[in-house]
């Protein structure tokens, strides 16, 4: 593995965005250019990179509304062709290429509370925007598990045939993404793949980066929320784009996670190893957590590459050397779902 402080941003989205050669297969066997909608958020220049990479004959866009230029510039120099567009605005719509492959990973989740009438226009309205717009294409969902309920800690995780029981408003809109999905899928027969992901991490977010903070900070760590499930971004990305190998019509669904249901108090104590500090825990861990069975997943697309154990190390050295993160909490203690 290579000296994580070594490397600019430029160098981490390099390793994030290498495919495997699975991934090379799965695009080299669907026809057509591609289009990533909300490229510009924390997952969506590696993903596009990375479509580039497996796919180099193929045209690559990325569409944002790209508040950060410097991540424009980034995809643009991996040779991406970007479009700046805001997806509420009708006439971006005219703009878009009419490609046959969609990734979707338009979405609101920071600051939800206190702009609900925007998160809903941006999770489940806008979805029906494009989901009509791209009626004769094959779309890939970026979705989240948090439309599942909280189940017991011992259960090993939702599974894809479980009832949606989303708490909170962020949740539902989610919900309500996937719905509008579904129902342009049935009227126009458009293939499509619903990916329930939760939780990434890589050196710049995630429940790591989360947890690194509050340990070298000597914040409390609430426990309630005891069990969670990680993923290495690339490995998520990995999964993500194959996923489009899956679609059909009424949408697959397809959850996005590591194999493992891993302990908070756990991952905070190989955290402190690394830091060289004591976390200091809050409460206790309840019955029930947030958690999917990636199951299925595994059994289709082989198991991530990394697994928490190795990224713990990789992800803590980043993040405490001062080096740039995107200061998004990911909020996973969160149990009543007021983002």
């Amino acid at each position: 593995m290579v000296d994580i402080c070594a490397l600019d941003e430029r160098g981490l989205e390099d390793i994030l965005s290498r495919p495997t050669e699975a991934t090379k297969r799965v695009l080299a066997s669907v026809p057509g250019d591609i289009v990533v909608l909300g490229a510009g958020g924390k997952m969506g220049p590696t993903l596009a990179m990375m479509l580039k990479k497996a796919a180099p004959g193929k045209n690559i866009y990325a569409v944002s509304r790209f508040s950060d230029q410097a991540v424009k510039a980034r995809i643009r120099e991996a040779g991406i062709e970007t479009i700046q567009a805001d997806l509420l605005d009708d006439s971006a719509y005219a703009h878009l290429p009419n490609v046959e492959n969609v990734f979707y990973m338009v979405g609101m989740k920071f600051g939800v509370t206190g702009k609900q009438p925007l998160t809903w226009a941006l999770n489940s309205f806008v979805p029906g925007l494009v989901a009509r717009h791209y009626k004769n294409s094959r779309i890939v969902v970026f979705s989240t598990g948090n439309v599942y309920p909280l189940v017991d800690v011992e259960s090993g995780g939702t599974r894809e045939d479980t009832a949606p029981d989303p708490v909170g408003e962020y949740a539902q809109s989610c919900l309500g993404r996937e719905r509008m999905f579904q129902y342009f899928s049935g009227l126009y027969n458009t293939p499509t793949t619903i990916v329930r992901l939760n939780y990434a991490n890589e050196p710049r977010y995630g429940i790591i980066v989360d947890l690194t903070f509050k340990i070298r900070n000597d914040e409390p760590i609430d426990l309630t929320m005891g069990a969670v499930n990680l993923i290495w971004q690339r490995d998520a990305n990995d999964y993500i784009i194959r996923s489009i190998s899956l679609a059909i019509s009424p949408p697959a669904i397809l959850n996005v996670t590591g194999p493992q249901t891993v302990s908070i108090r756990a991952l905070a104590e190989q955290i402190g190893k690394e830091l060289n500090k004591t976390p200091r825990f809050v409460s206790k861990e309840a019955k029930n957590a947030l958690l999917s069975n990636a199951a299925y997943c595994c059994e289709t697309f082989g198991y991530p590459q990394m697994t928490v154990t190795e990224m713990v190390p990789y992800i803590v050295q980043w993040a405490a050397s001062g080096k740039k993160v995107l200061n998004k909490p990911t909020k996973y203690e969160i149990r009543d779902g007021k983002f």
